[in-house]
């Protein structure tokens, strides 16, 4: 037997965790990718700009994130109901958008940049931020939730 497979027999939930975060990582790519695409097309790095980039960009990284998360993460192939389970998805999802993109606009709209950076980067700040404080809600919905066994 395995390492990997020793690690996952013994703690089941750590290693779904650590996939959960590698498809967190490339959720937030993705997020962060439009994210600074739209800046870099509209030259717009705060206010209602920002705000609107922010919830398009995470829109994006959230159905990228169902088809990680339901056929690696938490290897949900099996559901009879998948319509209903998409549904929990983004009801959770939508709670994490608010979070997310609350968070987000507070810090760079709100609280503004600070320290001498710059608006360009300080919008990663607060995207970064705003992504730290959502991710533990996304995963205890989805696991406890959306893709919840009943076995």
């Amino acid at each position: 037997m395995s390492f990997l497979n020793k690690i996952t027999e013994k703690y089941p939930t750590a290693y779904q965790f650590f996939k959960f975060a590698v498809t967190g990582l490339i959720n937030t790519i993705v997020d962060f990718g439009v994210l600074n695409l739209l800046i870099l097309a509209t030259d717009k790095s705060s206010g209602i700009y920002f705000s609107v980039f922010k919830g398009m960009s995470f829109t994006v990284a959230v159905i990228n994130s169902y088809f990680f998360n339901r056929y690696w993460t938490f290897k949900d192939r099996q559901e009879k109901n998948p319509a209903a389970q998409f549904g929990k998805f983004i009801l959770i999802s939508l709670v994490g958008f608010g979070v997310n993109v609350g968070v987000a606009s507070l810090i760079v709209n709100v609280i503004g940049a600070q320290f001498g950076i710059s608006t360009h980067l300080w919008a990663n700040i607060g995207a970064i931020s705003a992504t730290a404080v959502s991710w533990i809600w996304n995963f205890t919905g989805y696991k406890l939730w959306a893709f919840k066994k009943n076995d």
